[in-house]
């Protein structure tokens, strides 16, 4: 197929409905090629670009492949100044040894014995969220439900008061929706280098004082453990510190955020998946979670940086420094690993998706989490709202980065919620 056939770099096709995005991947998948695909500036011009992997084999080579295609130039389409790569990439923007070093501390705190911790607080915020909109027969999924659950876990996890929920909430959207207007409303180059500019400066603040505060006051918190050295002497820095918070704040709510909004409309597409899962919720609950991400893809990309001249995928030779762009989402459509990819089937089994990243160092640390979260979610999404759909368009964050949904709305029949005694 044609590159000038790709328009992956048309934010208005990421707004529109999901067919014509499946129609492009399916082309490209068939073609077997590895297109070149030039990049667009805000002001629409085009320059620079990237060769886009669409097959499922492909993304899992590249993943499983650090020493060919590294992930210290950063993650994003778009070049970076290498120190913004590292404060808002974290350990997802580093290549061994110090990406080793840094998993590994924070890593003992996403494990599932970890996790065990929280099993309880996460059903029970799971509970009061979804009673919080029970009486009221509609909402907006998004904001009243599905980022709620990820994004109070999170700064729970952390330690950071709840006052500061909202400013998170839309510190967080200004971040990873930033070519969305409705975050960002001046999308000029330069304003959207004054909103990365004031995002950063909230966060690292915010983390600042907080890292303080725990250093004079040691909390049972995720900030104290990261902040205070561990039996091996390690921690991480105050730059590191902030650049994991980010991280955490940032990617590791809204692609739950999004995984569970996708999960709610699919629902809607496929009732009967829906009416499978309630009979049983407990027999399916492991496999629809997992067919949950599959389907939504939160993360639609990651980039990678060829390392040397020479370095090929396939038939396909590279130079050092070329960019190539794994999209998950096609890779989580691949005909060739998926029957029916296009259906969303609470029983597919196997279902080896690439949601979470491939195999490989780079596997997303949080998995363990959000699988707990979007559980404990449905489960009190289908026990207190039985008949809950989406009703009308979801509205699509205007972005090829994050597989975001800003507003989705819903009805139900009201529920009343017992009062305490």
């Amino acid at each position: 197929m044609e590159a000038s056939d790709i328009d992956l770099e048309d934010l208005d096709l990421w707004v529109g409905p999901r067919s014509a995005i499946d129609d492009v991947f399916t082309r490209m998948r068939a073609s077997g090629e590895r297109p070149f695909i030039q990049e667009i500036s805000p002001e629409g011009r085009r320059f620079g670009g990237y060769y886009a992997v669409s097959r499922y084999a492909d993304v899992v080579e590249v993943s499983k492949r650090p020493n060919d295609f590294s992930n210290s130039r950063g993650v994003n389409i778009v070049d970076m100044p290498a120190d913004l790569v590292q404060h808002f990439g974290s350990i997802i923007a580093m290549d061994k040894p110090r990406h080793t070093d840094l998993r590994r501390i924070v890593a003992q705190r996403f494990t599932p014995r970890a996790l065990d911790e929280l099993r309880a607080d996460v059903e029970r915020l799971a509970a009061e969220i979804v009673a919080g909109i029970a009486e009221k027969g509609e909402c907006d999924f998004v904001t009243e439900v599905a980022a709620l659950l990820p994004l109070r876990i999170i700064i729970d996890m952390l330690g950071i008061p709840r006052s500061h929920e909202q400013m998170i909430f839309d510190v967080t959207n200004r971040l990873l929706g930033s070519t969305d207007p409705e975050y960002v409303p001046d999308q000029s180059r330069e304003g959207l280098r004054r909103n990365l500019e004031t995002v950063g400066f909230e966060l690292v603040q915010l983390v600042r004082e907080l890292a303080e505060e725990r250093l004079r006051n040691p909390q049972d918190d995720l900030i104290t453990r990261l902040v205070m050295e561990n039996a091996e002497g390690e921690k991480l820095s105050p730059q590191e510190l902030g650049a994991f918070f980010n991280l955490l704040v940032g990617a590791g709510n809204e692609t739950t955020r999004n995984a569970i909004s996708h999960g709610l409309l699919a629902l809607t597409d496929f009732p009967e998946q829906r009416a499978l899962w309630q009979r049983d919720f407990d027999a399916h609950a492991v496999a629809a979670v997992e067919e949950i991400v599959r389907y939504a893809s939160p993360v639609l990309h990651m980039r990678r940086t060829v390392t040397a001249d020479g370095v090929r995928l396939g038939d396909q030779e590279f130079a050092a420094g070329d960019k190539v762009v794994m999209w998950h989402y096609s890779a989580n459509r691949d005909e060739a690993v998926f029957e029916r990819p296009q259906e969303f089937d609470i029983a597919r089994n196997p279902n080896p998706h690439v949601a979470y990243g491939a195999p490989g160092p780079h596997y997303c640390l949080g998995a363990h989490l959000a699988r707990r979260e979007i559980t404990a979610a449905f489960r009190e999404i289908l026990r207190q709202l039985p008949d809950i759909r989406a009703v009308g368009e979801p509205d699509y964050l205007r972005a090829n980065f994050i597989h975001g949904i800003k507003h989705l709305r819903c009805e139900f029949t009201p529920a009343k919620v017992p009062q305490p005694a």
